[in-house]
């Protein structure tokens, strides 16, 4: 369990419908409350890239917030590919 004010490493593998890992283009992280209102909105880039379609950022936790839905999108071949996951935060 994480708590608020914690830096956790969020971390993405995109694969295409092949199970093929893919390099997105215009890739964005964005993180919501349960509430579904957006907390953050951060560009990702080849500096948060580890391997091909895979991408990280490292996130400080909210502290005022008992979890946080975290979203990865991007492009590929003209058409969006995401992953969402969540994270509880112990207050």
């Amino acid at each position: 369990m994480a708590y608020g004010g914690d830096t956790v490493r969020l971390q993405v593998k995109f694969r295409d419908f092949n199970d093929i890992a893919v390099n997105p283009t215009n890739i964005k992280l964005t993180t919501y409350d349960t509430n579904k209102n957006q907390i953050d909105q951060i560009n990702i880039n080849d500096t948060n890239k580890v391997d091909v379609g895979v991408y990280f950022y490292d996130y400080v936790l909210p502290v005022n917030k008992t979890e946080i839905i975290f979203e990865f999108k991007g492009t590929h071949n003209e058409k969006p590919i995401l992953t969402r996951g969540n994270i509880p935060i112990k207050i």
